[in-house]
């Protein structure tokens, strides 16, 4: 593990030195945002495809529909055509989840190489790094034990607050519009059972991007810089990909899309 920390540091490393040019002392900093940004470019077509999946269930409903109703009685039955369906028309019921799951080894990397002291049985020169004066290294209540809210390093906590508030406030608003234009009917499961408190969850689910806040106030800055920036893309990319999409359908969609979702 250590062996590939220290490779994933040198990566930070060159990517920061690639960037010092341009950025000098916030450098480092603007390598994490666009090693962020490559993840999620490498990532990207597996979110077309989870969006062209959604389409294609949400294609396929009234079909589900009519063999819930023939095998009503043969829930084995039932569930052995609903995967022969599946099959047949190339769709998999899991493909939204993918681009999560892969995303969230970045950040974890990025999450313990900025919690960790040392790297390699070395010192981690990378915490000494900063952006606009705050330490990569560091959390909020750092940052508000060095010079308060409104401190240097308080203020660069600040920005990203209202950068996480406004994609927030955006996608919130984005769904709530769907949702005026889209009346929607009850979200159903792969099988077409209607799924079990999602009404509940396609109301709330506008607000978790709000939880963002709390994430970056608790992880390193290094983190931080990872969450807001993936959490940025994810409005842009769904706003694109979903933007045929009624409101059910794009939240439902990537449900579980994002570390701190994520990002």
């Amino acid at each position: 593990m250590s062996a590939f920390m220290s490779a994933f540091a040198s990566l930070v490393g060159s990517l920061a030195d690639l960037l010092q040019p341009f950025f000098q002392t916030a450098s480092t900093a603007a390598a994490i945002i666009l090693f962020t940004a490559l993840v999620r470019l490498a990532v990207h077509p597996l979110s077309r495809a989870a969006a062209r999946g959604q389409k294609a269930r949400t294609k396929l409903q009234p079909q589900i529909a009519a063999l819930r109703e023939k095998h009503a009685k043969n829930p084995e039955r039932m569930q052995k055509a609903l995967m022969e369906l599946h099959a047949a028309e190339k769709v998999s019921p899991f493909s939204g989840c993918l681009p999560s799951l892969l995303q969230m080894p970045a950040f974890f990397l990025l999450y313990h190489l900025f919690s960790s002291g040392s790297i390699g049985g070395t010192p981690n020169s990378l915490l000494s790094h900063d952006l606009l004066g705050a330490p990569l290294g560091e959390r909020w209540h750092d940052a508000l034990a060095h010079g308060g809210l409104f401190g240097q390093a308080g203020l660069v906590y600040l920005g990203l607050f209202a950068v996480v508030a406004a994609v927030a406030t955006f996608n919130y608003g984005r769904t709530k519009r769907q949702m005026a234009a889209n009346p929607m009917t009850p979200a159903a499961g792969p099988d077409g059972q209607p799924v079990p408190g999602m009404g509940a969850m396609t109301k709330v689910m506008p607000l978790m991007s709000f939880l963002t806040l709390f994430s970056v106030a608790v992880v390193p800055l290094a983190a931080a810089l990872y969450l807001v920036t993936s959490t940025t893309w994810t409005a842009i990319e769904r706003a694109y990909l979903y933007r045929d999409t009624s409101a059910a359908e794009a939240v439902v969609a990537p449900a579980t899309r994002g570390a701190g979702s994520s990002a």
